[in-house]
């Protein structure tokens, strides 16, 4: 079995003992650094890491694979990546870059299928001068997303 094919058999074995933990991704470089970063329905914690990192090490072996290995929640400015990152973020403010444009709005639902962004736009008046606000609602497909980040408001 493959190096990496050990790794991946240990973190999953172990994300089936902690199931609001999800992994978001997994690399090993060719100098067998291990890189795990992970996401959580309510956040991931230092101990969650820290058990992830310790079942890892007691289920590879040192002598037959010498390694280094980093294990992480995924950072503030990460973008979203899964199904379960979006349906988790429901109410925050994104900002969303599809092929044509960027926008920044409220994430108000996603399922499996497709996100529903909410935000006001100041747009020419109908009739006469001058501009007015308007909220617009756009039903977006995950296919259409090209990369989106939770924005942090204080």
């Amino acid at each position: 079995m493959a190096f990496k094919e050990k790794v991946n058999t240990a973190l999953s074995e172990c994300l089936l003992e902690k199931p609001s933990i999800f992994l978001i991704d997994l690399i090993v470089t060719d100098a067998f650094k291990v890189i795990v970063n992970l996401d959580g329905d309510n956040g991931v914690a230092l101990q969650d890491c820290i058990d992830v990192s310790r079942y890892i090490d007691a289920n590879l072996d040192r002598e037959e694979q010498d390694y280094s290995l980093e294990v992480a929640s995924v950072g503030v400015g990460s973008p979203l990546k899964l199904i379960r990152q979006y349906k988790r973020n429901i109410g925050r403010t994104l900002i969303v870059k599809t092929e044509s444009e960027v926008i920044e709005a409220e994430l108000v639902d996603a399922n499996d299928d497709f996100v529903i962004l909410s935000w006001e736009a100041r747009e020419p008046k109908k009739i006469g001068k001058g501009k007015e606000t308007v909220q617009k609602e756009l039903k977006l497909s995950y296919g259409n997303i090209k990369e989106a980040i939770v924005t942090v408001t204080f």
